[in-house]
């Protein structure tokens, strides 16, 4: 029997499973998340682990442990380099495993596993920052919130008490004058300049109607003139050709009162 037994062989000699955990750990390092068997990702998590802890420590002696196991400089530099960084003050926990279901084949049940610190997406089911709630802790909230209840009403008829003693003794309540903050008042400021703005263009509206008005008016004068104008040209005309009319008709009467006395003269002769 197996009693104390807590190595996961996995089906393979020790060289052998020593060898696939290295390669699996130079994986994780270099990618920060793998895809294996669910069995192997809880075998790698306890081999991996203790690395990243004693990379925390930069030192030759600490660099050369680390590749006695992976066997790989250039996972070692990103480890010391990279992970430990970001690693920081956690004490322990650096990886995470998330089971993925069975695989098509053998059913062999997969799971991811990853670095903690380069995954800052919760994954489904974990922990939340709500608080759950139980009968006794509503219970208990109960007479709380009654006393808080109690507390705001009696401060409320103090103060109404108090305004009504107040009001009473004086006679007459004196005004309150609230202070207008700095913040109300230059909006207000702004709000009369932008109405200043907005009632200059009607006073130039205003202005601009009695110019136009006596503009028209003084059209409709001219206008008159010119049309009496033109109605007194005719008459002037007809009294220019009157007196013309009159000098004709004495000449022609002048000419037959000659042409009578040549006439007469002829018959005497």
């Amino acid at each position: 029997m197996r009693h104390g037994k807590r190595i996961k062989k996995l089906g393979r000699t020790s060289a052998h499973r020593k060898a696939t955990l290295a390669a699996m750990s130079t994986a994780l390092i270099k990618h920060k998340r793998i895809t294996t068997t669910f069995v192997k990702a809880k075998a790698l998590r306890g081999f991996v682990e203790p690395l990243i802890n004693r990379a925390k420590n930069d030192t030759v002696h600490n660099r050369r442990q680390v590749f006695r196991w992976l066997q790989d400089k250039s996972a070692v530099t990103t480890l010391f380099n990279e992970v430990a960084g970001r690693v920081g003050d956690r004490p322990g926990g650096y990886t995470r495993v998330i089971k993925l279901g069975r695989r098509q084949g053998d059913g062999a049940e997969v799971a991811m596993i990853e670095l903690v610190d380069y995954n800052d997406v919760k994954p489904d089911g974990s922990s939340s920052s709500k608080r759950r709630r139980t009968r006794r802790g509503g219970r208990r909230s109960e007479p709380q919130v009654s006393e808080q209840v109690a507390a705001a009403t009696a401060t409320e008829l103090t103060t109404e008490a108090t305004e009504e003693a107040a009001e009473t003794s004086d006679g007459v309540a004196e005004p309150v004058v609230e202070e207008v903050p700095d913040e109300v008042a230059e909006p207000a400021e702004d709000a009369s300049d932008s109405e200043d703005e907005a009632a200059e263009p009607v006073a130039k509206a205003v202005v601009e109607e009695p110019i136009e008005a006596d503009l028209a008016e003084t059209e409709g004068e001219e206008a008159k003139e010119v049309t009496d104008s033109a109605e007194e040209a005719p008459e002037a005309e007809a009294e220019q050709t009157q007196p013309v009319s009159g000098e004709a008709e004495a000449e022609g009467e002048g000419a037959v009162e000659e042409s009578e006395e040549e006439d007469e003269d002829a018959k005497r002769e």
